[in-house]
């Protein structure tokens, strides 16, 4: 069985169970979706997305991922642009519209469009094509450059302000940089130095960023006064999630309890909550196994792909999508601060559900189109602590061992 099948079934699991919980959070109190009363407009709109990022998958699935990258440095630029324009002062509000502090999505009209969604498919798309002949990057001055390719949308997205965004781009860095290669020393002695700077960043923080910090610590020292300010997005959350139990309560009590309990976002960034409620802690491991089937399929396809484009793409779309979901449902639990972070497939907006969509479209790709022989060597060194000059070169270059009775290529 090929193992795109896995993130196929489980992109289509997770958006139904979003569509019933958009639909459960959105819908009329006492009206079940199965009685005929119709959906939520939220869940309607949701459909629609669903279909189109269903034909998105398909167009994305058909031609090579070799051509796909191609185009890599050009969405790129692309999706730098539209970044950029967002931030531009004197956009007209009708068309660039402030949510919650942050200037992240382009009115279309029929929909809002958030390019730091594209990003990441795009940024995931230049980093494999940048590194997937390279082996730079296992010295500590070749990591410069793959930084460089995260640190400009990374700062542009979190001068929107959204920091939830902008925060998933490291990880997936991080996951193509250990993948290729890359020496587990560098990348260690980075995360040390960023931890010990970062309380040099707290007072460049706005103030509502501040004190979504200040509320994670009252939360972990068990003060419970910011629960009707700072923290009721999250109590209401918990309170929620706590009402679900082992197996959740029926239809009617869940759409009356999600409703009085006036949690913010409930359809959005707080859906978990709404999940968990309906379908108790059984149906929140489920969602969380729905993502790991997801992740592992991706990932499996990853390990059998030969070729470096292929396997760093399948690497770094998971790699998006599992840093996502750690982040959101720690906000729903109360474990991490509240950030504005979608959970992928299940939360409400067209933007997120196409680009998960599209990711889904990529790992099938990748999938199908199965490289054929001679291969290049995939990221496989001789010796990760030997001699720089022997640990630069691959193991298996191209050779009888390949397959390919010819003079054997190095690069």
């Amino acid at each position: 069985m090929n193992a795109a099948w896995f993130t196929l079934i489980a992109s289509l699991v997770l958006t139904l169970i979003g569509i019933y919980s958009i639909d459960l959070a959105e819908g009329s109190v006492g009206a079940a979706s199965s009685s005929g009363g119709g959906l939520a407009a939220e869940a309607m709109k949701q459909v629609v997305f669903l279909i189109v990022g269903l034909m998105a998958c398909v167009v994305i699935a058909l031609p090579h991922y070799k051509v796909v990258g191609l185009f890599s440095v050009l969405m790129y630029l692309v999706g730098l642009g539209l970044l950029i324009f967002l931030l531009v002062p004197g956009v007209p509000s009708w068309l660039v519209t402030p949510r919650n502090g942050a200037k992240a999505w382009i009115n279309l009209g029929v929909a809002d469009f958030q390019p730091s969604e594209v990003m990441k498919i795009a940024f995931v798309l230049l980093v494999a094509r940048y590194m997937r002949y390279r082996s730079a990057h296992r010295q500590f001055k070749g990591l410069i450059v793959p930084g460089i390719i995260a640190a400009i949308p990374v700062g542009l997205i979190t001068l929107q302000p959204d920091l939830g965004t902008a925060s998933l781009f490291v990880p997936a860095l991080f996951a193509m940089l250990i993948a290729a290669g890359a020496r587990l020393r560098h990348l260690t002695l980075i995360v040390v130095c960023a931890a010990l700077a970062a309380p040099a960043a707290y007072p460049m923080l706005r103030p509502h960023q501040k004190a979504r910090l200040v509320g994670i610590v009252k939360q972990f020292q068990g003060d419970d006064s910011g629960s009707h300010d700072i923290n009721y997005q999250s109590t209401r959350a918990q309170t929620l999630i706590g009402a679900g139990q082992l197996t959740g309560i029926d239809e009617p009590a869940a759409r009356a309890i999600v409703r009085y309990n006036a949690l913010p976002e409930d359809h959005n960034d707080m859906v978990f909550a709404v999940v968990v409620d309906r379908f108790g802690f059984v149906g929140g491991v489920f969602v969380l196994c729905m993502y790991g089937m997801w992740i592992g399929g991706a990932l499996l396809v990853a390990a059998s792909c030969r070729d470096p484009l292929g396997r760093m793409i399948a690497v770094g779309i998971p790699a998006f999508i599992a840093a996502q979901v750690l982040i959101n449902v720690g906000m729903n639990l109360g474990m991490l601060p509240i950030i504005g972070i979608t959970l992928p497939f299940v939360s409400y907006g067209g933007s997120s559900l196409l680009t998960c969509w599209v990711m889904t479209g990529l790992i099938v790709n990748v999938a199908l189109h199965r490289p054929r022989p001679p291969y290049r060597a995939s990221f496989e060194y001789a010796d990760d602590d030997g001699p720089p000059g022997n640990s630069m070169q691959p193991t298996r270059p191209y050779g009888r061992a390949a397959g390919f009775s010819g003079r054997a290529i190095t690069r």
